[in-house]
């Protein structure tokens, strides 16, 4: 357990928290969730001993095995992957490196042969025979593939050495694991994954920092929130927490509405009969009362929530790009291959594949910035294209104030219009002097929103646009695409994105290309690769069809293929009960056929039973249709489980 007593913390005159007193409990899992600039990595910060409050402590047993998130790759360039996922666990990377080092002598003599007998102690101590195997689950798992295990850490991409140092601490089964922004450059595969290993294999405790509210969702047991200028503690994943927070708001306004209720007529009273002498007693009782009245405080919530509204200046032609036969390669990495596909105005298409796969690389050579090996792209009639990159360093060198910055793509509007458009992105009062460079990387993303808010473009183009903004930033930012007249070409690994406001999926895949027509959950349904319910995410095998060569069949261990039995054994067991139960059911439809059926039926029925026939035969149609759409994806289901265990 990990307590915090009297626990205050200020940065010069602003308060992030004061007096917060409470307990994370062994074996739960906290989301920790409050507005950019609210205290959430500052709490981690803490909690590790990087940083320390100014009043108050924090407690926990000075034995507690603490995990956290390392963010220096630099160190690692020339060592091996899989030795950098090992070094997560110091004494058993020790033991190994000194046994190496030792089985080199030429001969063995009793004091080095005693050695290596308390080098295999603290080896097996650590589960050390298993360790290269569960690195490499753990780093197969996060989508490096087993040909880059014993290469350098220089052959991997910024955002692949990044995982790779997740997966070192999660390689050193931490009591206590601290983890701050996660998912950031993870695809949608490897987030199921690592919500699947947080779930059901890490044993410890968890504080998670994330704006990623399906994670949230998926792994959290209860959810810190730092608001109101202290952290609260709230049972149950990120929508439950949402749903307690308006609730004790709507009391606590409430309980004020009531006292005020009772001050005004306490008040009245004592101006109705203060100057009566046979009242004068009680209104003076009355005053007493009014006076030691304590009306509940709300302080100002520190989450404020942008107001994005992206129009358009005139709608574009039918056709808003095509894209012919477009393939790319950096040296011997193909990234593109044959990408064919037609953007139709009002289209709202969603971009999605693994890490690395081309992307970003597509977008940036649509909007001209990268010349691909082959292919072409057309903008068609009227195409006026917004664009939002994601590397967001190249727009903001010149020091410039906010307002300066802005005004520059808006030189035609007023001051009013600049100011109130800044307002609306939450850059108020002197916010609008602050220089550019100066900015953080979620105050960077709501100043381009404003550029594409004045551009007033038909074709909005974003890469990552979630990266830097908070939760309130996302949930309005997701608000405004759906609501978006025009043409909307996104590159995400939010899956809230991808799931509420893509009418269009263009699926990059290491094989083919895949255009589908249609939301996200209709396109899993449909290609079957639906990773992000809990049995497919068993996907810590990583076998699903575009990605078979990741790790071999023979991944599969022992403790793997018993977890995929146990499953595939209840959901048989749920099949059968489905069948059963919807065997009954078509048993009473045909009983009711049968009676309307029968030639006296309508002579001798009622009315009233003729109506009550109806009504029960139209329920048990309806939950007979839904019996069978789920067994038929509780089959689904089996056949996926049954194909991870034997193969296709």
């Amino acid at each position: 357990m990990i307590s915090l007593s009297n626990m205050t913390m200020h940065y010069g005159y602003k308060t992030l928290f004061e007096d917060v007193t409470l307990c994370f409990d062994p074996g739960k899992r906290y989301g920790i969730v409050g507005a950019n600039g609210s205290g959430k990595s500052t709490l981690l910060q803490l909690l590790s001993g990087r940083e320390h409050a100014t009043e108050g402590s924090i407690s926990m047993s000075r034995h507690t095995r603490l995990g956290v998130l390392n963010q220096d790759h630099f160190q690692y360039e020339k060592q091996h992957v899989i030795n950098v996922v090992l070094q997560g666990k110091p004494a058993l990377w020790k033991a190994l490196q000194e046994k190496e080092q030792l089985l080199l002598h030429d001969s063995i003599d009793e004091t080095t042969g005693h050695r290596l007998g308390e080098l295999e102690e603290t080896i097996a101590h650590q589960n050390g025979y298993n360790a290269e195997s569960f690195a490499g689950e753990l780093l197969s798992g996060l989508g490096i593939e087993n040909a880059y295990h014993s290469g350098p850490m220089s052959s991997l991409s910024g955002g692949f050495k990044l995982r790779v140092l997740l997966a070192q601490v999660l390689f050193k089964e931490p009591e206590l694991l601290l983890l701050d922004e996660p998912t950031n450059h993870l695809d949608i595969i490897s987030i199921a994954w690592l919500e699947h290993f947080l779930k059901n294999v890490f044993a410890g405790t968890l504080l998670v920092v994330s704006h990623d509210r399906n994670f949230l969702n998926a792994i959290c047991t209860d959810i810190a929130d730092i608001d109101y200028e202290t952290v609260r503690l709230y049972p149950g994943n990120y929508d439950f927490f949402l749903e307690a927070k308006a609730l004790a708001m709507e009391q606590k306004l409430k309980e004020i509405a009531s006292q005020e209720k009772k001050i005004a007529e306490m008040q009245s009273f004592v101006d109705r009969f203060r100057s009566k002498a046979t009242k004068a007693r009680q209104a003076q009782s009355r005053v007493k009362q009014i006076e030691r009245v304590e009306l509940p405080e709300i302080k100002r919530s520190s989450r404020v929530s942008p107001i994005f509204n992206f129009q358009q200046k005139r709608p574009s032609g039918k056709e808003v790009v095509t894209i012919q036969n477009i393939s790319k390669a950096f040296g011997n990495k193909q990234v593109l291959q044959g990408v064919d596909i037609t953007v139709m105005r009002n289209d709202k298409i969603a971009v999605i594949g693994p890490n690395g796969i081309g992307k970003s690389t597509l977008l940036k050579i649509i909007m001209g910035e990268l010349q691909s090996d082959q292919g072409s792209y057309t903008w068609g009639y009227e195409a006026h294209i917004s664009y939002f990159a994601q590397d967001l360093s190249e727009l903001f060198k010149e020091d410039k104030t906010v307002y300066d910055w802005l005004y520059q793509y808006g030189a035609h509007e007023t001051i009013g219009t600049i100011r109130g458009l800044l307002g609306r992105v939450l850059f108020s009062g002197d916010d609008v002097e602050k220089s550019v460079t100066s900015l953080s990387g979620g105050e960077r993303a709501r100043l381009l929103f404003a550029k594409l808010i004045l551009e007033k473009g038909n074709v909005l183009i974003l890469d990552e646009p979630t990266n830097h903004l908070d939760l309130e930033g996302i949930e309005a930012l997701g608000t405004a695409l759906k609501s978006f007249p025009g043409t909307l070409l996104l590159v995400s690994h939010d899956r809230y994105f991808v799931s509420n406001i893509a009418t269009r999926i263009l699926a990059l895949t290491p094989t083919e290309v895949r255009d589908f027509s249609g939301s996200y959950e209709e396109y899993v349904s449909y290609h079957g690769d639906d990773y992000l319910t809990s049995t497919s995410s068993l996907m810590q095998t990583r076998t699903s069809r575009d990605e078979k060569n990741a790790v071999p069949d023979d991944s599969v261990s022992y403790e793997k293929r018993k977890e995929l039995k146990r499953l595939i054994s209840q959901l048989s067991k749920k099949n059968i009960r489905f069948e059963k139960l919807i065997e009954s059911q078509e048993g009473q439809l045909a009983e009711i056929d049968a009676q309307f059926s029968a030639d006296s039926f309508y002579d001798n029925a009622t009315p009233e039973s003729i109506q009550t026939l109806q009504t029960t035969k139209q329920q048990l149609t309806r939950k007979l249709s839904e019996n069978m759409e789920m067994w038929e994806q509780s089959l689904i289901e089996l056949e996926n489980a049954q194909t991870l265990l034997n193969g296709p």
